[in-house]
């Protein structure tokens, strides 16, 4: 016990934060990261919207500054920082960010560049009238709400939501273990969706797909997602939808043109696209292009000049969607607070029906509250003419009695309500005119009430009610309306076009150099006879003549090969850069070969030989590597390495081994393989192979002998079948056993 009386227990630090990390991860998963999937707004949403409702900034009042929201937001519902609620606010009111703003921004609510908003003194905001849809019924009881932080003040747990917001702004929001992201979509098409579901509740997804057909973006853009792979989103609930921005071709006098971008992909920023555009266009990593400009206002106008006017468009904006955000992927993850407030990842109908069905309980609970009203009129109505058919009798009564309600109730059986509506009757309600009206609205109340008891009765009344409701929705803010006309195009997948590497890279001549030790560089254009340095204790290694578009290869002892493109490698100043820092290559292997494949060329053959003399035949272009991992393409025992790399370019090979025996054999005999451990080239008792040649039958075997080059014309002692020992090597062959 502690002096103050209080009990220590004694816990495990395990538990204690467990418990204290669980109670912060589902604060964070239901008050903070995750909509509620009836009315598709987090908590400082929801507040932000209530707090303005009761400062009555509805769209047909004035605005008030945004500073006042703000401080009505933080005092009463939502005790967190200024900044994190004013962002929330201004965020609903970007058009280019909400497809249907919930706030009426005037000032400087920032823009798609990427510039913030002015500061909340500066600015000043209103609801809008889908806002108001939003919270329509909200004070005829048709939620619930709950007391505020501090007990003084009551908030609403949801909205009515008269809208499918949940799917019609989309929501996003990363909580912990969890996160969730839900793109915008068409206000008229979710109507069309539920609609569908009244009528057909056993409806498929792929009914549903038929009549929302993908998301619709602030921004516009194209979709160009296949539409197998939508309805396999809206399935799941999980996916990606793949979005382009819009451009035409502009003609320009002396058969000149541009290309306009006219809508970009969402979330994307504009000011950062186009420096990101620029910087390449520096690096003449876009050397199709000649020029961009930004020419927007409130209509977005970005130009993109060619290089020359015979530059395709196509393949001109082909190369700028591979590399740039003008071709981008926005994610599905429908991970949303039901009902009950649990998360759950929902599919496209399960998140419909659920709307539905809080549009039901609205409803219901707006009924109940109407009925209630009007029974309590109709109480008063049947006391006021009471009194009129006995207006003399309840006058003397008033005058009279010290106590007239109790009198009036006991003469007349009337309530204590109904008395009480007497008593604070006006005289000049006492004319007879008055009395045709109460009449008049009695009735009309009577048959009102009656409607209302009938309904909620009758399940197939409130389904055509609701109904009424969503048409009513698509009226207001549905394709007719400018707010309401699809933006997002619906587009067909692109086309596999070919983009020609020149596209993407300037075409250069330069030599590739590296060292015996590894280190490479690219000097510019082709030096013959380059004056070359190295660093103490290094020589050269390999000179090869490329340009900026071909790929560097790289043949290692383990039989990987590693690709790097000409372009990234390290200018030619100092002593370049280590191989193995662009390539994940094992500290104890080495270099077998380094060569240079261009892909415009013929392809290739090359044979892979190991040191145990197996090997096979492999087209070039099968051994180009995605990562910097490499391919492994030649498979080698434990002590066993990849030794040779050669250009097939004869219809023979030589080979010699380390007992100096030499065997000839046709190149039909080495099978084609992609990958594998090969078949036998040369059999050894001991030993392995040394070196390899193709060569010509008809041309002979020679070789380099001191100054002199030898011939051996007569090549039948060495000719066998692949696999044979062979014989020894002719006299004058080299001592080194290497051609």
């Amino acid at each position: 016990m502690t002096e103050t009386g209080h009990k220590i227990r004694d816990v495990a630090l395990v538990e204690a934060l467990g418990d204290r990390y669980l109670s912060y991860a589902l604060s964070t998963i239901m008050q903070r990261s995750l909509p509620d999937v009836r009315d598709g707004l987090k908590p400082v949403h929801r507040r932000v919207l209530y707090a303005m409702r009761e400062l009555r900034l509805n769209p047909s009042s004035g605005y008030k500054k945004c500073a006042r929201v703000v401080g009505d937001v933080v005092g009463k519902f939502h005790p967190h920082g200024e900044s994190s609620i004013y962002d929330a606010l201004v965020r609903l009111a970007q058009d280019f960010a909400v497809r249907y703003p919930l706030v009426d921004g005037q000032g400087n609510f920032g823009n798609i560049d990427g510039d913030s908003a002015a500061a909340m003194r500066y600015t000043e905001a209103r609801l809008t009238a889908f806002a108001e849809a939003l919270m329509e019924g909200i004070d005829e009881d048709a939620i619930d709400f709950r007391a505020t932080y501090d007990g003084e003040n009551h908030e609403p747990l949801v909205m009515p939501s008269a809208i499918p917001n949940i799917l019609a702004n989309g929501s996003a929001g990363i909580a912990v273990g969890m996160a969730t992201s839900i793109p915008p979509h068409n206000l008229h098409e979710l109507c069309d969706g539920l609609l569908l579901l009244l009528k057909k509740p056993e409806a498929s997804i792929e009914e549903l797909v038929e009549l929302i057909p993908g998301p619709d973006f602030p921004t516009g853009g194209s979709l160009v997602e296949p539409k197998e792979n939508i309805l396999e989103a809206y399935k799941t609930g999980r996916g990606s939808f793949r979005i382009r921005a819009k451009w035409e071709e502009e003609k320009l006098e002396f058969g000149q043109y541009q290309i306009v971008i006219t809508e970009i992909p969402y979330q994307v920023q504009k000011a950062k696209l186009v420096e990101k555009i620029a910087d390449l266009l520096f690096d003449k990593k876009l050397p199709l292009i000649g020029n961009i400009r930004d020419e927007s206002s409130d209509v977005m106008r970005l130009i993109i000049e060619p290089k020359t006017r015979t530059v395709d468009p196509m393949i001109l904006m082909e190369s700028l969607y591979k590399t740039t955000d003008l071709d981008a992927r926005f994610s599905l993850n429908m991970n949303v607070l039901n009902g009950q407030g649990v998360p759950s990842v929902m599919n496209l109908k399960e998140v419909l029906v659920a709307f539905i069905a809080h549009r039901f309980v609205v409803l219901q609970r707006r009924t109940e509250y109407r009925l209630q009203k009007i029974n309590h009129r109709l109480e008063m109505l049947s006391g006021f003419l009471i009194a009129y058919l006995n207006i003399d009798e309840v006058i003397r009564i008033i005058r009279e009695e010290d106590e007239p309600a109790p009198t009036m109730m006991a003469k007349w059986g009337l309530s204590e309500i109904q008395a009480e509506a007497i008593l604070n009757m006006r005289l000049r309600a006492l004319r007879k005119l008055e009395e045709f009206e109460i009449r008049k609205e009695y009735d009309a109340l009577s048959q009102e009430k009656g409607d209302l008891e009938a309904l909620l009765q009758d399940p197939a009344r409130q389904k055509k009610k609701l109904a009424d409701e969503f048409k009513t929705q698509q009226k207001i803010f549905g394709f007719g309306t400018s707010l309401g006309a699809r933006r997002t195009q619906l587009s067909e997948p692109p086309l596999d076009i070919a983009v020609p590497i020149e596209a993407v890279i300037e075409r250069e001549s330069v030599t590739v150099v590296c060292s015996k030790l590894g280190w490479l560089r690219v000097l510019k254009g082709h030096n013959e006879d380059p004056d070359l340095k190295y660093k103490d204790g290094d020589e050269a290694g390999y000179i090869l003549k490329a340009e900026t578009t071909d790929k560097l290869l790289v043949f290692s002892s383990s039989g990987r090969f590693y690709t790097i493109g000409i372009d990234k490698l390290p200018g030619g100043r100092g002593h370049g850069e280590p191989l193995r820092l662009m390539i994940d290559m094992a500290s104890d292997d080495e270099v077998v070969s380094l060569f240079i494949y261009s892909p415009g060329t013929q392809p290739r053959k090359l044979l892979l030989a190991s040191t145990e003399g197996r090997g096979f035949i492999t087209a070039e272009d099968s051994v180009i590597a995605q990562t910097r991992s490499g391919k492994q393409i030649l498979n080698v025992a434990d002590k066993e390495k990849a030794l040779l790399c050669l250009p097939v370019t004869g219809n023979a090979l030589a080979v010699v081994g380390q007992n100096r025996k030499l065997l000839i054999f046709k190149t039909e005999e080495i099978p084609e393989m992609t990958r594998g451990r090969g078949v036998i080239l040369q059999r050894y008792r001991d030993g392995g192979i040394s070196d390899a040649r193709f060569i010509t039958l008809e041309e002979g075997l020679s070789w380099k002998s001191g100054e002199r080059t030898r011939l051996e014309a007569n090549l039948t002692p060495w000719s066998g079948k692949r696999a044979s020992a062979g014989k020894l090597a002719p006299v004058g062959f080299p001592r080194n056993n290497k051609f």
